[in-house]
């Protein structure tokens, strides 16, 4: 996180996507396999998701979790600032996730700079993307954790993700951690998994 971001307020977002497409709370909630209250809560900040359950939910509203930034106006050619970049917390996930490219819109790449703090991660199980994820280890250690391997990934190492692939992140070191994190836009991300969370986070 740095002092030139503009965070975002992920309950006011999440509503104004909620309300756009004509979902009550209760119908967000069951589609998107969460409580009621949970989603309430959210919609008021009162809790702060992980990463996987804001996914979830993005995927939901028929939006990737770049959607839960502001969009910009089409540019043929997009620069982004490090004044300018806009920045989600995810208290839950000891992460901050800043958006190296505009939101939404019609662009096929959604670049993001995501930090973990020690002991973070990106949800309690793992969850999977409808679309192709490229990673870069920019600054400390992380693990990659596969159904049925982990890799630990040090600062250089990158990694492809293909379509659908069940995995998560997370930070076991003592520092930081930075990824970045480009994903190709398909129609957003589900979580596929046995059962559904009736709870956050």
């Amino acid at each position: 996180m740095t002092l030139t971001t503009s965070q975002i307020r992920v309950g006011e977002r999440l509503r104004q996507l909620r309300t756009q497409r004509g979902l009550s709370v209760r119908a967000l909630a069951a589609r998107a396999g969460f409580s009621p209250s949970f989603i309430s809560q959210v919609e008021h900040d009162q809790v702060s998701p992980s990463i996987a359950s804001l996914e979830r939910i993005a995927a939901v509203l028929g939006v990737t979790l770049g959607g839960f930034f502001m969009e910009a106006a089409f540019s043929p050619v997009a620069v982004v600032r490090v004044a300018e970049r806009q920045e989600l917390v995810s208290s839950w996930s000891r992460a901050s996730i800043e958006a190296l490219g505009p939101a939404g819109g019609t662009r096929t790449l959604e670049p993001m700079m995501i930090t973990l703090e020690p002991g973070g991660r990106s949800g309690t199980r793992l969850h999977a993307a409808l679309g192709e994820q490229f990673a870069l280890v920019c600054e400390g250690e992380v693990t990659l954790s596969l159904v049925d391997h982990t890799y630990v990934l040090t600062e250089g190492d990158a990694v492809s993700i293909a379509a659908e692939t069940l995995h998560q992140w997370q930070n076991p070191g003592t520092g930081p951690a930075r990824l970045l994190i480009v994903s190709v836009r398909m129609g957003g991300v589900r979580e596929r998994t046995a059962s559904k969370e009736s709870s956050g986070p």
